[in-house]
């Protein structure tokens, strides 16, 4: 390993203001720089004079932006954003350049060596600016051109760390070419501030902060990035190869790019260590063993991959709804992709890995057109409901021919809705008007409304032939008969209460969605008065429906669906979030009622055949449901230890119908229903993680106040 000068900890430096004087340090940095030049007279003979006199007239107060000179800070630089899993493992970088800060402590002392050899081999010596060379480069410049500050620049590391820095945190196209322009004017502030940088920082300290500034190349910005870019190591550990060819790569990346024109970059490493041999760096058989080494590039290149698209496999849509999330709760997208934030996320890879496999396992991408399958996975609690994982059968991106998908699919709302899994909301409006769990309802074949309509007729349900002619509350939502849930609809006398309550639950986005006449689908469904809400036609999404779930075994309380656990800057410093409280739904009683009315699908309703199928014994809430045409189904259930949702659908256009099938296909009349593929993907995503969890009841009855009542004579 290379051998790492130990070093204090770096300090962090906020912008500082500078007197505009020119008297002090500063005014006497440039009366030695003048004198300097001044005397290099003799020999640059008459080609000085005009340069000599311009500088002669310059003060502070006569360079642009007088009044105070800003000291570059380091914080300013654009960084880019790490998010994590749970348990700290990578799995997004966002950024606008590719840059992790260094800090004097990160860098090998081999590679210091060799930029400054190759770059600044005076940089130990001089205070900032290297006056020797200086004069040199304004002869040569003057005499190739007439112009003395065009063609060499003689800029030491400082003075280009300070026009990097002005470079990279330039707010307008304008700005950039100010802090690039060949004017006397603009270098003489290079000299300013360089001059007093040396005074305020160490020369580590300086150092460092220039290779977090450079660019390497193939997207590697500062030192760090190109370590790993290159070489699949950190800074630290670099050879001397390795690092003579980084910093053969800070003068021109491009013309010398090792995986683009390897002979230009070998020569250019070798003249870095014939450089490092001359100032005494190393000796010259160090030097000719790395010569002799090739150039040692890890293949393919680690270049780090932008954005959600480029995430770790199977979490691409989980990282898309964070970004919204975060988006909506204080922290932006072009923030997160220069601040330099580490946001360690709620994503739990075991339980998205088997989220994932169970929604491509039950509708393969290559044996399926036309019809996604997504998963929400969201875990209960009092304080938080955290979002484990959001997967499907299809990846995130924009090439559909090879069944990716450039919609959230998860956390998206599914147009065609969630079918009968509102019964749900209707079930819960009736508890709270007075309805108990035990009460009797009637289950006819055919219900006619007496209160809602339905293009100007009375509204009109069948129900199932299989399904006793009275039902109490649990039994109706094991088995769904539609005519019980629209005669309850009619005893509440309005959908009103149903859409309250399912916002209350969790609908939150999903009942925002743009319904009819510029209103949402929640404003909507009230104004009109739909009593379909019922048997859930309305777009829905997967994620907020695995929410609902959650606020259920949550003893009623509904917190945000949140994928973050934490936001940290640059620094290391916690950034609080404007994330919604989390409130009390419905009762507490009321949510164990509901949750004991829910107890049933999987031992003696619509799910029982999956449940079975998938070996599932333990206490669990669930309910099926299926949309018209059979265009979609959903499948939502909940332990007290991990709630979720399955929504199935065809998403190709025209829509078509879907048959259940292995594999389920596209077809003329759907046999899709909420206890086929859906319920199949949910045992088998919730299954593997179950097991060896203890076991956690359910209520074994409602809730002394739930237990009877009637909503109000029965209508008709």
């Amino acid at each position: 390993m290379t051998q790492v000068r130990q070093r204090g900890t770096q300090a962090r430096h906020r912008p500082v203001r500078l007197p505009s004087t020119g008297s002090g340090a500063v005014g006497g940095a440039l009366l030695r720089l003048t004198l300097v030049v001044l005397a290099t007279g003799a020999l640059l003979g008459g080609l000085l004079a005009a340069p000599v006199a311009g500088l002669a007239r310059v003060t502070p107060r006569t360079l642009p932006g007088a009044g105070a000179i800003t000291l570059p800070d380091p914080d300013a630089v654009p960084l880019g954003t790490l998010v994590t899993d749970a348990g700290g493992a990578p799995i997004a970088r966002l950024y606008e350049q590719y840059r992790v800060p260094t800090g004097p402590d990160g860098v090998a002392r081999v590679l210091e060596d060799a930029v400054v050899a190759i770059e600044d081999r005076r940089f130990r010596e001089h205070g900032g600016v290297d006056v020797r060379s200086l004069g040199r480069a304004l002869a040569t410049n003057l005499r190739a051109s007439g112009n003395p500050l065009s063609g060499q620049g003689a800029s030491t590391i400082t003075m280009q760390y300070v026009k990097n820095h002005r470079l990279l945190t330039a707010g307008s196209a304008a700005e950039r070419d100010a802090a690039d322009a060949p004017t006397l004017a603009r270098k003489l502030v290079d000299v300013q501030v360089a001059l007093r940088l040396e005074e305020r920082l160490t020369k580590d300290e300086i150092l460092a902060r220039y290779l977090d500034t450079v660019y390497f190349g193939n997207g590697a910005y500062g030192v760090t990035a190109a370590a790993r870019t290159y070489f699949d190591t950190v800074p630290t550990e670099l050879d001397l190869a390795q690092a003579a060819l980084l910093a053969a790569l800070v003068r021109a990346p491009e013309t010398y790019d090792p995986a683009e024109n390897p002979e230009a970059a070998l020569a250019r490493r070798d003249l870095v260590l014939d450089a490092m041999v001359e100032v005494g760096s190393v000796t010259a058989a160090q030097a000719a063993t790395a010569s002799e080494s090739g150039l040692g590039l890890v293949e393919p290149l680690r270049v780090a991959e932008d954005g959600c698209v480029n995430a770790r496999p199977g979490t691409g849509f989980f990282c898309r709804y964070l970004l919204a999330y975060l988006g909506d709760v204080g922290l932006g997208a072009e923030e997160l992709r220069t601040g330099g934030y580490t946001i360690r996320s709620t994503l739990d890879l075991r339980v998205t890995d088997a989220a994932r496999r169970a929604a491509a396992d039950q509708v393969p991408v290559d044996g399926t057109r036309g019809i996604a399958n997504a998963v929400a996975v969201v875990q209960p609690g009092r304080e938080r409901h955290r979002v484990l994982a959001l997967a499907a059968n299809r990846a995130l991106g924009p090439d559909a021919s090879a069944g990716q998908s450039s919609y959230p699919l998860p956390s998206a709302a599914v147009p065609y809705g969630a079918g009968s899994t509102y019964k749900i909301f209707t079930a819960a409006a009736a508890l709270e008007q007075g309805l108990g769990v035990e009460t009797e309802l009637p289950a006819p074949e055919t219900y006619t409304s007496q209160v809602f309509l339905d293009d100007g007729e009375p509204y009109e349900v069948s129900g199932d032939a299989g399904t006793p002619d009275e039902v109490d509350l649990q039994e109706a939502l094991a088995q769904s008969p539609n005519t019980t849930f629209v005669q309850l609809l009619d005893q509440l006398g309005s959908v009103d209460p149903v859409v309250d309550v399912a916002r209350r639950l969790g609908l939150r986005e999903s009942l925002r969605e743009p319904g009819t006449q510029g209103r949402t689908v929640g404003e909507a469904v009230r104004a009109e008065q739909r009593a379909s809400f019922t048997l859930g036609p309305v777009p829905t999404s997967p994620l907020e429906l695995a929410n609902v779930a959650t606020t259920i075994v949550s003893g009623g309380i509904w917190c945000p669906p949140s994928p973050v656990d934490a936001v940290l800057d640059s620094t290391g410093t916690p950034v609080p979030l404007a994330e919604a409280p989390c409130e009390q739904a419905v009762d507490e009683d009321l949510a164990a009622s509901l949750a004991f009315a829910l107890s049933e699908d999987h031992t003696g309703g619509t799910a029982t055949t999956a449940a079975q199928a998938a070996g599932w014994e333990r206490p669990m809430i669930g309910k099926t449901g299926t949309t018209q045409q059979n265009l979609s189904a959903a499948f939502v259930g909940a332990t007290p230890q991990l709630a979720g949702a399955v929504i199935t659908w065809a998403d190709g256009s025209p829509p078509r119908p879907v048959c259940d099938g292995a594999p389920p296909r596209l077809c003329d009349e759907g046999t899709l229903f909420g206890g086929t593929v859906p319920a199949r993907t949910w045992f088998a995503t919730m299954a593997p993680l179950h097991d060896g969890v203890p076991v956690v009841g359910l209520p074994e009855q409602a809730a002394p106040g739930y237990r009877t009542g009637q909503l109000g004579p029965p209508v008709g």
